[in-house]
C-alpha cells in the first residue's frame, strides 16, 4: 500500500492529539503529565493539546469542536461515562475524520476492559485504525425525538438501580456488595410494550455491545463489537431469588450465549430508569425506545 492507503500506521494519520479529561479526578494531574511524557518520547512529532473539562457534558462539547476540523486523535482519559460524552461529541459531526480511544481513569471502565490494551505510544506507532459498532438509541416522547449513542451497553431495571445504589452507598468492594444486596431487595419489575402490542414484565433488560460489565460480570460470550449486532440479555419478572441467582452466575460462570439482533424497540408503560454506558437517566412513561446497531460508526485505535 502507498503512504495514503488503509495500511498507513496510526500516528501518521493524525494532525494532532487532544486529551480530554476531568482535572478534578484524584491523581489526574500526574496521569496527564505521564501521558504527555510518554507521547513526547514515543511520537515526538505529534502535537498534543490538553482539554480539561469544566462541567458535566463539557467533554461532548470539546470533542465536537475537535472533531469538526482536520484529522485528530481524541483521547478520553476517563471512565465509561466520560468516553460516552466524547463518542457522542464525535457523532455530532457527520463525516468527521476524528479517531477515538479511551484510557481508563474512572469508576467504571467496561469499554476499556473489552478492548485490546496497549500503551498509547505503542498503539500510535503500530496499530491500524479500525471501526467498531455503536448502539444508537432513539427516545421519542410525544413530539420530542432524542438520539444518543452508547459504546458499550444500555440497561433497564436492575443495572441502573444498581448504579444508583452504589453511588449512594459508596465505593469499595464491601460497600458495593451491600449496595447491590439492598438494591435487589427493593427491585421492582417494569413493563414494556412491544411493537406488536404485546406486553412483557422484566426485572432486567440489557442491550450489550461488549461481553463484560464490571457490576454485572460476563453477560455474553460475544467479544467483537463490530458485527452489526448486539446482545439482548433479559430476565423476565420472576422474583428476588432468581434475580440473585442470575447475578451470581454472571459474576462467576457468565451468562453464556445470548440472542443477538440488529435492532430492538419497545415503549415504556411506566417511568423507568435507564443506564447508558454507566450514566443513569430516567425515562417518562410512554417513551418509545428504538435501539439500533450503528455498524462501524466509530473509528478507534
Amino acid at each position: 500500500m502507498t503512504a495514503s492507503g488503509p495500511d498507513l500506521a496510526a500516528a501518521a494519520r493524525f494532525d494532532r492529539a487532544a486529551l480530554i479529561f476531568n482535572p478534578g479526578k484524584p491523581g489526574m494531574a500526574a496521569r496527564i503529565e505521564d501521558l504527555q511524557r510518554d507521547l513526547a518520547a514515543g511520537v515526538p512529532d505529534l502535537q498534543v493539546n490538553l482539554l480539561p473539562t469544566e462541567f458535566a457534558g463539557h467533554a461532548r462539547d470539546l470533542a465536537r469542536s475537535v472533531a469538526a476540523t482536520g484529522s485528530p486523535l481524541i483521547v478520553s482519559v476517563s471512565g465509561d461515562g466520560g468516553y460516552n460524552e466524547v463518542v457522542n461529541g464525535v457523532m455530532d459531526v457527520p463525516g468527521s475524520k476524528a479517531v477515538c480511544t479511551v484510557l481508563a481513569a474512572g469508576n467504571a471502565n467496561d469499554h476499556h476492559r473489552s478492548m485490546t490494551v496497549r500503551p498509547l505510544p505503542e498503539a500510535l506507532r503500530g496499530v491500524r485504525v479500525r471501526h467498531i459498532d455503536l448502539l444508537r438509541v432513539t427516545f421519542t416522547e410525544e413530539q420530542q425525538v432524542r438520539v444518543h449513542y452508547a459504546h458499550s451497553y444500555i440497561g433497564f431495571g436492575l443495572t441502573p438501580l444498581m448504579a444508583i445504589g452504589i453511588e449512594s452507598g459508596g465505593k469499595g468492594k464491601v460497600l458495593e456488595l451491600v449496595s447491590v444486596a439492598r438494591t435487589l431487595s427493593h427491585l421492582k419489575p417494569f413493563e414494556l410494550v412491544r411493537a406488536d402490542g404485546a406486553t412483557a414484565l422484566f426485572d432486567s433488560l440489557i442491550l450489550a455491545n461488549i461481553s463484560r460489565m464490571a457490576k454485572y460480570g460476563t453477560v455474553s460470550e460475544s467479544d467483537g463489537p463490530n458485527d452489526g449486532r448486539f446482545e439482548v440479555v433479559t430476565l423476565p419478572h420472576s422474583g428476588l431469588w432468581k434475580m440473585a441467582l442470575m447475578t451470581l452466575r454472571a459474576v462467576t460462570l457468565g451468562l453464556g450465549n445470548q440472542p443477538s439482533v440488529s435492532s430492538y424497540a419497545f415503549t415504556t408503560r411506566d417511568a423507568v430508569p435507564c443506564q447508558i454506558d454507566g450514566e443513569v437517566r430516567h425515562l417518562p412513561a410512554a417513551t418509545h425506545v428504538l435501539v439500533e446497531s450503528a455498524k462501524g460508526a466509530l473509528a478507534v485505535i
